[in-house]
């Protein structure tokens, strides 16, 4: 699997919406101008990370999106995750290879999946919004 403009794009706008964090929605059209991303492209992003409860829509005039839980408690893993299905570092996820049998490269892979795991999972959203925030000044 490899990590697309898709993650890129969910990433830099879930950091909007918890630099935001005045518990008002936040408009796909705000968040494009922001951090200068196509708003059609973040529309589709938006309906995965709705689904999988990392955003709530608001309807309405004043309608938009807000986090559907704390900052703290949504990491890059989550985000990718929903955007991009499960993390693995290659399209072979069989433990049993239809070509050749039992993989003698699975420890690899699974060694390269833990780690890109464990570093996504490392990230939070208030800790990514925090250091821009103070990259800003």
């Amino acid at each position: 699997m490899q990590i697309t403009t898709k993650s890129e794009y969910a990433l830099l706008a879930l950091i909007e919406l918890a630099e935001s964090g005045d518990g008002r929605p936040v408009s796909l059209r705000r968040i494009a101008e922001s951090r200068g991303l196509p708003e059609p492209f973040l529309e589709q992003v938006f309906t995965a990370l709705k689904r999988d409860g990392i955003v709530q829509a608001v309807r309405g005039a004043r309608g938009g999106f807000l986090l559907a839980r704390p900052a703290e408690h949504v990491t890059a893993l989550d985000v990718v995750e929903a955007v991009e299905g499960p993390v693995r570092p290659t399209t072979c996820d069989a433990p049993v290879c239809p070509v050749s049998g039992e993989c003698p490269a699975m420890p690899v892979w699974d060694r390269v999946t833990a780690a890109m795991r464990d570093a996504l999972a490392s990230f939070t959203l208030a800790e990514l919004a925090d250091h821009d925030m103070h990259r800003k000044g």
